[in-house]
């Protein structure tokens, strides 16, 4: 009898329906889905950011008529390569690229560095007068950077620096905010229990720095190493101030030697000032990503 009963209950159940799987996915389609609207306004903050720097080419490929027309001409000619190489006539626009390089990327690399160093003394280790110390740095960047261009020119000076790379590479080799970027950064991501361990197994600081903590700050590193390389390379009061032979010219002062002393050939400059961008635009072509995530990931920490 309990066999027939068996034999006549039901073998099989349907399984309910996974309703939290689907669930999920809806919510994944709903976050990651964005509206037209926020499409419309970056495509629109696009255009205004990229107006400027096609503006500049407009001019430089068709000529200085292209500013005056009415309505404006907003479209390339075919002059361009023709006044390209004007400016390569006129400035030695190649060295001063090179000389731009080099500066740029020497700071970006130190500075880094030293400001990474900084950071992690003031983020980790203890010793008297950190806190304050501290607010001292904090205090600079309030300072306007003019205020520093006498005592800077007094000290190169001195240094028997002028009309010299290093008067430019050397003032410029450590910055308030990149310690404090640095020390915010490895106070987040550096863990302290890890740094007791390296030091039961015999580390020195400058060993826990090297091998642990800048590998884990790198992201952050690597970012601030780019905001350096994109300031140094558009500086121009303080190379303008110290940098005397044409040979050692920047990129910024060449610029300024296309201009006369009364008149100004908008196609020239507009040509050498768009030459000049397209550096910093390659580097952000390739590592803009990488900036992105090295931002990102100091956001997410703590």
């Amino acid at each position: 009898m309990s066999r027939t009963i068996d034999e006549a209950a039901p073998t099989s159940r349907e399984d309910p329906p996974d309703r939290s799987q689907g669930d999920r996915r809806r919510r994944g389609s709903r976050v990651g889905r964005v509206s037209w609207p926020v499409y419309a306004l970056l495509i629109i903050a696009v255009l205004i950011s990229v107006f400027p720097l096609y503006y500049m080419f407009v001019i430089a490929s068709v000529g200085a008529s292209a500013v005056t027309s009415i309505p404006p001409r907003l479209y390339p000619g075919f002059n361009f390569f023709d006044i390209a190489a004007k400016v390569f006539e006129t400035v030695p626009f190649l060295q001063s690229l090179l000389n731009s390089v080099l500066v740029s990327l020497a700071v970006a690399v130190i500075t880094s560095l030293l400001c990474a160093l900084a950071g992690f003394a003031f983020a980790k280790l203890q010793f008297p007068g950190r806190n304050t110390l501290f607010l001292i740095v904090l205090l600079t960047m309030t300072v306007p950077a003019q205020l520093s261009v006498i005592p800077q020119y007094l000290i190169i000076s001195w240094l028997d620096w002028v009309d010299t790379l290093q008067a430019i590479i050397l003032p410029g080799l450590a910055s308030a905010f990149g310690i404090f970027w640095m020390r915010q950064h490895l106070s987040t991501t550096l863990n302290d229990e890890l740094m007791a361990a390296a030091r039961i197994d015999g580390a020195n600081s400058w060993q826990i720095f090297w091998r642990i903590g800048f590998p884990v700050v790198r992201p952050a590193a690597f970012v601030l190493g780019l905001i350096t390389f994109t300031g140094v390379w558009n500086d121009f009061m303080w190379p303008f101030i110290v940098l005397k032979s044409p040979e050692l010219f920047t990129v910024q002062i060449a610029l300024k030697q296309l201009q006369a002393n009364r008149t100004i050939d908008l196609a020239l400059t507009m040509g050498g000032s768009f030459m000049a961008t397209l550096p910093l635009l390659i580097v952000f072509f390739f590592v803009g990503r990488r900036m992105v995530a090295g931002i990102m990931d100091g956001a997410f920490k703590g």
